[in-house]
């Protein structure tokens, strides 16, 4: 079924005329004082039996009118919102950016099915531990949902090379905002955090003194130190409590140093960052 005769069902079933409609996109177009808002009659029978492409503005008419969502009606002209997200991973986004968490009416695939002979105490394949798919509703998902999460996506931010790799994706504690002081056994038990500077976000050791915050990138990271004013130049978002990394990002150098952004290149970050 074709978009525009979609819609007209839609109406039908309603028990709305086509001067209902026109009357009732009017009131719209008067309310957000726009009159691109407006359906006449001529307009929705074009649409209806001719198929032609609403404008933004008066699907979102119809969305109002038929009581209908505008993913919903946008479908119906062949654009599907669920592909969205696939679709972002097509393009590369050079600066800092916010990563929206699905709505809560959308539907997620998650595995419904483990393999009995899964063991967890050895390395195993995690696709063949998985032995069916399913699709349940975000909503169902908020139970486990905690305010304190921010997640983020590291692009092109080399502070922390190699112990976060870009192409990580991090999970940061909001409420650990204070920074810890003490000796670490190993890299890995010193904390690291996220920051927020004007240029964008940053993933690093950091270091208090007065009310200045000096950022300390790992030893093998091309990035030099950094030192900030405390919340009139640099905010402490959390600390990183979680990270999924990608290992095949980079090939074999035939050359020290060879893959690695130049120093300057390489203190600009890209992170994406979502609640949840």
């Amino acid at each position: 079924m074709q978009g525009g005769e979609a819609l007209r069902v839609i109406r039908e079933g309603l028990g709305l005329t086509l001067r209902d409609v026109e009357a009732a996109s009017a009131r719209l177009a008067e309310r957000h004082s726009n009159q691109e808002y407006g359906l006449p009659i001529s307009r929705i029978s074009d649409i209806e039996k001719k198929c032609v492409l609403p404008s933004l503005y008066r699907l979102y008419s119809f969305a109002v009118i038929y009581r209908r969502d505008l993913d919903e009606l946008m479908a119906m002209f062949g654009i599907d919102s669920q592909t969205l997200a696939a679709d972002r991973a097509l393009v590369s986004v050079p600066r800092a950016h916010r990563v929206e968490r699905p709505k809560m009416q959308e539907e997620i695939r998650v595995p419904v099915s483990i393999d009995p002979g899964f063991d967890l105490r050895c390395t195993s394949n995690l696709s063949r531990m998985i032995a069916a798919w399913g699709t349940i509703p975000f909503a169902m998902l908020q139970p486990f949902e905690s305010d304190n999460f921010t997640y983020g996506y590291i692009s092109e931010d080399f502070t922390m090379y190699p112990l976060l790799m870009p192409g990580s994706f991090i999970r940061v504690d909001e409420s650990k905002r204070r920074i810890m002081e003490g000796f670490w056994r190993s890299e890995y038990e010193r904390p690291i955090y996220l920051m927020e500077t004007r240029e964008g976000y940053v993933c690093s050791w950091c270091e208090m003194d007065g009310g200045r915050i000096t950022m300390r990138p790992h030893p093998l990271s091309p990035v030099k130190s950094r030192t900030f004013r405390h919340d009139s130049e640099v905010d402490l978002v959390g600390q990183v409590v979680g990270v999924a990394m990608r290992l095949d990002h980079f090939t074999p150098a035939t050359s020290p140093g060879k893959g690695l952004p130049s120093t300057g290149d390489s203190s600009r970050t890209d992170h994406g960052i979502g609640r949840g």
